[in-house]
């Protein structure tokens, strides 16, 4: 019984290949009462920093994880009981407390990821989430790759199926591209899905991949059972031509951290691991010629070419933008199309759905129930 009563509070896994994190600092004291989405701790992953919330009410009464202390997955950070727990009790938890071993629930790293072959380039991609239900695509944005999502795709698998990819020229995929307009990247993201035998989706895109999925939408509606665009390309012509052609022309740490800084609010999120992983793609053969090849196609002259979201219509759609985006102006979510639920939220740029996390898997799981199958 009294074991029952206590709850753990316990280091996340924010992305299939997180496996620590540092503790930056402590949100709510000791002895403070709760409720579900409390922010709680803030942590440091070798990607970004997140905020970890509560995902359980009660009584905080102890913080076991210190500041600066580097711990595992799913080690124990605080412990949540009512008054009538003894602190005898709670130390006890905290003593006999154990880290589940790394794979113990099938999660090794080998299993993580898969590789497919579509139109000759390898695809890698990941699949989480049950087996039943309509699953949910994640499509990255220009230069991403499937770890973009990292703070989202556990959120979302914990009731729908999910499946992410590195688009072509991206991430961990081929570099190669099945063409350069949304149209052949559209047609090229339906071949993956018959691929993986998916005949209908709910399609999640950020920025140039919001861009595709509206283009999918257009072009083959009976496979896109709702849209959750997210700082979405395709709706305006206005992008920061600056950061496109920065992005693309950075070789070095020294160039490419301001350039990446312009996708947050706050840049100090900025991590030296996210900027040598950025580094170590770019200087793979040939992606630096496949991205402005792609960047020209898509945002000549520092305009966006294709706007697919303009005047869609006959799908249900969210559309979720950071107050303080730099590189899309949120001002664009004016003009989103007749119906779209519209969410612009402060304090975030760029990559909304890290910066937001919580607050936008919140929108995506809403979105989904109410879209259903």
């Amino acid at each position: 019984m009294a074991g029952a009563a206590i709850t753990p509070l316990v280091m996340p896994k924010w992305g299939l290949e997180m496996r620590e994190g540092t503790i930056a600092g402590w949100l709510v004291e000791e002895g403070a009462r709760i409720a579900v989405g409390t922010p709680v701790v803030d942590v440091e992953t070798d990607k970004i920093s997140n905020t970890v919330e509560a995902p359980d009410p009660g009584l905080l009464r102890r913080r076991v994880a210190r500041e600066g202390e580097t711990l595992p997955v799913k080690a124990l950070l605080a412990v949540l009981a009512e008054p009538e727990v003894g602190d005898a009790e709670v130390d006890a938890f905290v003593a006999a407390y154990e880290v589940p071993a790394a794979g113990a629930e099938g999660e090794e790293e080998a299993s993580a990821f898969a590789s497919t072959e579509v139109d000759g380039i390898r695809v890698r991609h990941a699949r989480r989430g049950p087996e039943e239900g309509v699953p949910v695509l994640f499509l990255h944005g220009f230069g991403g790759d499937l770890g973009n999502w990292l703070f989202n795709l556990d959120a979302v698998a914990a009731r729908h199926p999910v499946v992410a990819l590195d688009l072509p020229g991206h991430g961990e995929s081929g570099v190669a591209l099945p063409g350069v307009s949304l149209q052949a990247l559209a047609g090229f993201v339906a071949r993956f899905l018959d691929t993986l035998a998916l005949p209908r989706v709910h399609v999640v895109g950020h920025s140039m991949g919001a861009a595709i999925a509206a283009q999918l939408a257009r072009d083959q509606p009976g496979r896109v059972a709702s849209l959750a665009l997210v700082a979405p390309a395709g709706l305006g012509e206005a992008i920061d031509a600056g950061y496109i052609e920065g992005f693309v022309a950075a070789a070095s740490r020294r160039e490419l951290k301001p350039v990446v800084e312009r996708l947050f609010a706050d840049p100090s999120l900025v991590g030296r691991q996210l900027l040598d992983d950025l580094l170590k793609y770019k200087r793979l053969d040939g992606v630096g010629e496949l991205l402005a090849r792609l960047a020209g196609a898509l945002f000549p002259g520092g305009r966006q070419a294709e706007l697919p979201l303009r005047a869609l219509s006959g799908v249900p759609m969210l559309i979720v933008w950071g107050a303080e985006d730099r590189v899309i102006p949120a001002a664009q979510a004016a003009e989103a199309p007749a119906g779209a639920a519209v969410h612009v939220l402060q304090g975030s740029g760029h990559m909304v759905m890290m910066e937001q996390a919580g607050a936008v898997n919140a929108l995506l799981l809403e979105h989904l129930a109410r879209a259903g199958g």
